[in-house]
């Protein structure tokens, strides 16, 4: 009840609730507005009485604005849960390697669209056949704490997040691993929230149905290492001439330091944020306890000997994929 409502209206003096004044009883007395025009001359303001309740109106408006909060809530709900239960089964996958991928499918339409044929290179391989030393740098490059998340790091996810409401703009957004993949597999490399929300979807859709060493094992297979050339296997061929399991430490550190932008860095590039990563990618191999001392010492030679010591910013430190 409002206060309005509470007090109710007004009422004259000596007189009780819902009767007229006697006459009578009023002759001779003065009341006090005769008293107050007699002192200043002047008719006094009559109060207005508040309403006893509220404007029929209101009440009508709240529920309104209910029931459209409600119907807002309800189809957000519906969109989301249709768009769940219609993305890719992630099931098959633990015992089928795919065939093809949305990003394959893109880099070719692209190349087709500029006039050129579609290349492709790729070789699938055990996650044993690789060799030690380039697994611990794609993961400490591109997703440290792989084997403690489910497939999205909530912190880093916030991070990026804010700092996009920031800058107004959609940046990289610190996706791990299996969010990666799931775009690789399936989604297109367009910045849009809709895109991440179904990356988000697919990457808890690939947790569940996966386990970590199958996920890892698809992303080194399908990521892509260059122009047409996709998984570490054709990527050791590629850029060193060797196989997957013949990678040393600086050669993977080098592969693990393209993948922010496979297609612009490579180890012809002359890609000063190539060297500069790569190196950091060495030294955090040593402060994991991946190798010793003297397996970085050597690496960081062999990274300077491989990319010819890139002398100047080529401006490529952006992921080419965004968010």
């Amino acid at each position: 009840m409002s206060k309005v409502e509470a007090e109710g209206p007004s009422e004259a003096p000596n007189s009780e609730s819902g009767s007229e004044p006697d006459a009578a009883s009023t002759s001779g007395t003065e009341s006090p507005v005769s008293s107050a025009k007699q002192a200043t001359g002047a008719e006094p303001v009559a109060s207005t009485a508040a309403p006893s309740e509220v404007p029929p109106g209101k009440p009508r408006r709240r529920r309104w604005g209910r029931w459209l909060m409600g119907g807002l809530l309800l189809t957000g709900l519906g969109l989301t849960t249709h768009t769940y239960v219609t993305l890719p089964d992630a099931r098959p996958l633990a015992k089928e390697n795919p065939k093809t991928t949305a990003l394959m499918e893109q880099r070719a339409d692209e190349a087709r669209e500029a006039g050129r044929k579609p290349r492709r290179r790729q070789q699938w391989v055990s996650l044993s056949a690789i060799s030690k030393p380039a697994v611990d740098a794609v993961l400490l490059s591109e997703d440290a704490s792989f084997y403690l998340h489910d497939g999205v790091d909530t912190v880093e996810l916030a991070r990026a997040v804010g700092q996009a409401v920031e800058e107004g703009k959609l940046g990289r957004g610190a996706s791990t691993l299996t969010q990666q993949l799931a775009k690789n597999l399936w989604l297109s490399t367009d910045r849009s929230l809709l895109r991440k929300a179904k990356e988000l979807m697919l990457a808890h859709r690939l947790e569940e149905a996966l386990t970590k060493q199958r996920i890892l094992t698809l992303y080194l297979n399908v990521v892509e290492w260059g122009n047409g050339v996709y998984g570490i296997e054709a990527g050791a061929r590629e850029h060193f001439g060797v196989s997957a399991s013949q990678l040393t430490v600086a050669q993977g550190a080098v592969l693990a330091s393209m993948l922010p932008s496979p297609r612009k860095r490579s180890p012809s590039s002359g890609s000063s944020a190539l060297l500069k990563h790569s190196h950091r990618v060495v030294h955090a191999l040593k402060v994991y306890r991946r190798i010793s001392a003297e397996q970085e010492e050597v690496a960081h030679k062999e990274v300077d000997r491989l990319l010819g010591r890139a002398s100047e910013d080529t401006g490529d430190d952006a992921d080419e994929d965004g968010l």
